[in-house]
């Protein structure tokens, strides 16, 4: 008697679910929890764009990479990189193919939602200096009160001379504060709509309490601050009209759950991606299509600006290799393809209404390969092809990648944006594969080690690949 009856054997044969990796393969627990190690110490050392850029480059010159010299031939094999503006970085392994072929694009971004200084920022109230912030990107901001904060930057001084500051990773550092109200005292905070929990122009932060003893001075407390920041970094408060400083949680990267199964970190949006494809990118050897990695910064608040992909930076870089090689630009960007790595919302059972459960993506089933972002009717959205799909999914399960499909919340529930329409509009066959992340977006974000892993995975299947154009 056959061990299935027709409609069984149907079933098996012509439907589909995507399944969870540590039933299917338990094995490779442990393989993701030691490659997850150097993503945990990569996040740690990253917690803005700059550190990210320094943190890359200390690996690739690790891995023999040179600073790319558009006066050079390079051949097959050989690793370079080029930094914009210390914010983003492009790295290439040269392909045995002519770039007239293609080159294979992978793309993350290292900047993460935060609060920065505004340019103006301490003040003194009631004996208490603070500091003001903007928020970038989007926060919901009641998560940012009673977060400890460490401040990380730079500024510039007026001799030129640039100070690096970072308070508040250290053991022995002090931490930064946003206080909220006591629940005795918050009965009309309570009645406030949960986006105005804490409210922008409440976003304030504790600097001190302690006043310089002279009685002649107007802000005692602000001035013992600066007295401090001075004496640390040789910085005045008009050099904080010549700074980029970002107010970050302290929270290092640590195991989640008593299985360790998941990474709780801030700025796992879009970090985790950007590791995966700076792994990816350095294990390169030979690839047949020259490889463009990109860590790039500005996708939080639309990609704007000349570090953001929403700038030509890419298309001048492309264009270099091109005329190194005598080709046309125009060839090379419709030969090429791109990975537009960026993480999505992964279901969460305690707010399923959210979501649309056949389409969304889960943890521990893989990366996820998202078709489409955007909003109201897939507005902004890159939406690849049926072609482009087909390509990326072959490549990954000819090497036995774990891969899932997911949108960002139910139809009308939001939605959301990622690099993918910038690159598009270079005439490149593009599409968003990242990591689902539950809670992202807050100071505190979970991935799951395993779909990390196999992110590095699918990055590594693309760039091996030899795929026809």
């Amino acid at each position: 008697m056959s061990e299935y009856t027709e409609e069984s054997r149907l079933e098996k044969e012509l439907t589909f679910q995507f399944p969870h990796i540590a039933k299917e393969e338990p094995g490779q627990i442990k393989e993701a929890a030691e490659f997850c190690e150097g993503y945990k110490t990569f996040l740690n050392e990253g917690k803005t764009e700059r550190e990210c850029v320094a943190a890359a480059k200390k690996r690739l010159l690790a891995a023999g990479y040179t600073e790319f010299d558009a006066t050079k031939t390079y051949a097959p094999g050989d690793k370079v990189y080029k930094i914009n503006r210390g914010k983003a970085i492009l790295m290439t392994t040269f392909g045995t193919l002519p770039v007239r072929e293609g080159v294979r694009i992978n793309g993350a971004h290292i900047d993460s939602p935060r609060l920065d200084l505004k340019p103006n920022p301490m003040y003194e109230k009631n004996d208490i200096a603070y500091f003001k912030t903007h928020y970038y990107g989007g926060i919901r901001k009641y998560q940012w009160g009673t977060v400890p904060l460490a401040m990380h930057g730079v500024a510039f001084k007026k001799d030129g001379s640039k100070a690096e500051i970072c308070i508040g990773e250290a053991a022995d550092d002090p931490v930064f504060c946003i206080s909220d109200l006591l629940p005795h005292l918050a009965a009309k905070q309570n009645e406030r709509r949960l986006p105005e929990g804490l409210k922008g122009e409440e976003l304030n932060i504790i600097i001190g309490s302690i006043p310089y003893t002279d009685e002649k001075v107007k802000e005692p407390v602000k001035l013992l601050a600066l007295k401090i920041l001075n004496e640390r970094y040789g910085i005045t408060e008009k050099d904080f009209l010549r700074a980029e400083i970002e107010m970050v949680p302290t929270q290092k990267a640590v195991d989640v759950g008593l299985d360790r199964s998941l990474i709780g970190a801030y700025g796992q949006d879009d970090r985790v991606c950007a590791y995966t494809a700076l792994i990816a990118e350095i294990e390169a050897q030979s690839p047949s299509h020259t490889t463009v990695t990109i860590l790039t910064d500005k996708e939080e608040i639309g990609s704007e600006g000349n570090t953001g992909m929403n700038s030509r930076y890419l298309l001048h870089y492309i264009d270099t290799l091109a005329r190194m090689e005598g080709a046309d630009i125009k060839e090379v960007l419709s030969h090429s393809m791109c990975l537009s790595a960026d993480v999505n919302a992964a279901y969460d059972p305690t707010f399923a209404d959210v979501f649309e459960k056949n389409n969304a993506s889960f943890i521990n089933q893989g990366c996820v390969l998202t078709k489409y972002t955007g909003a109201r009717g897939k507005s902004g959205a890159n939406d690849a092809s049926a072609e482009t799909m087909a390509k990326v999914i072959a490549l990954m399960e000819a090497d036995g990648v774990y891969w899932q499909t997911g949108e960002l919340g139910a139809v009308d529930a939001g939605g959301g944006g990622t690099i993918a329409k910038f690159i598009a509009q270079l005439d490149i066959d593009t599409v968003d594969l990242g990591v689902p992340i539950l809670s992202m977006h807050a100071p505190f974000e979970l991935a799951s080690k395993l779909d990390v892993y196999h992110t590095y995975k699918a990055f590594a299947a693309f760039y091996k690949d030899g795929m026809a154009r």
